[in-house]
């Protein structure tokens, strides 16, 4: 299967030679094209910082980081927002919608960003809502919608410009357990169904196990990872709690 994301020997230091901090220390791992990644470890384990340096929106101290073959530790500065933009799509735990635009505006402002021509917009966003199940809410505005509804947006938002990669930090973070349940399914149809790449740092067990791969971070470096493989998804749980119980950190929520 295509790599979509490789990481190289990546360090992040914090500091200076007096009082360094770790905040990663020699990581290395790929990501295939279609995969779910999910990136786990106890607070301060390294997993924002990580999700930070793919994104371009933090330097890496040391490394290289390639996203679909592109050197993205190579990007100057100025250019890192083009890159983000064409190749990156990204869920926030607190959706990052603007209230004064409709659902479809949210929407679609990733398009008109992108350039896309002003005739193909309204399809894009109508098909792509089609597929989440917001159809009826294109109208309304953020305010008006539930946590689960917004998150749904947001995911179209981030996957209508067909990216090589989403990431996401803690998506189910703000929503109830009903709503939490409803935006897994839906991260895991669009990777299934759509073949989209997620990339996913979570502290959630239950979050987690929708995943079909874990990478456990400690103290800034890869602890271990498992699959899911043939499991259930309850069979997948009860292995990533193992693995957590044994290194500290997670929350065991079960909806």
């Amino acid at each position: 299967m295509k790599e979509v994301l490789r990481l190289e020997h990546i360090q992040k230091y914090y500091g200076n030679q007096g009082n360094l901090t770790k905040a990663i220390d020699d990581i290395s791992f790929s990501v295939s094209n279609g995969e779910f990644v999910g990136i786990m470890g106890a607070s301060g384990s390294g997993k924002t910082t990580l999700l930070n340096c793919i994104s371009t929106i933090d330097t890496v101290s040391a490394g290289h980081i390639y996203l679909d073959g592109v050197d993205a530790t190579e990007i100057r500065e100025k250019e890192s927002a083009r890159f983000r933009r064409e190749n990156l799509g990204f869920v926030f735990q607190d959706f990052n919608l603007l209230d004064t635009l409709t659902i479809s505006e949210n929407i679609a402002l990733a398009l008109t960003i992108n350039k896309v021509p002003a005739g193909q917009i309204d399809s894009k966003v109508h098909e792509m809502a089609e597929s989440l199940n917001i159809t009826d809410i294109l109208d309304k505005f953020p305010y008006q919608v539930s946590g689960g509804q917004k998150q749904r947006c947001a995911c179209a938002r981030a996957i209508i410009n067909k990216p090589k990669l989403i990431l996401a930090d803690e998506p189910t973070g703000a929503l109830d357990s009903h709503s939490s349940q409803m935006l897994l399914g839906t991260m895991q149809s669009i990777n299934e169904q759509l073949g989209a790449t997620i990339l996913m740092v979570t502290h959630d067990v239950f979050s987690a196990s929708y995943a079909n791969r874990i990478l456990f971070l400690r103290d800034g470096v890869i602890f271990t990872e498992i699959l899911k493989g043939q499991d259930s998804r309850k069979v997948f749980f009860d292995k990533i709690l193992d693995v957590l119980t044994m290194i500290g950190g997670g929350r065991t929520d079960v909806c």
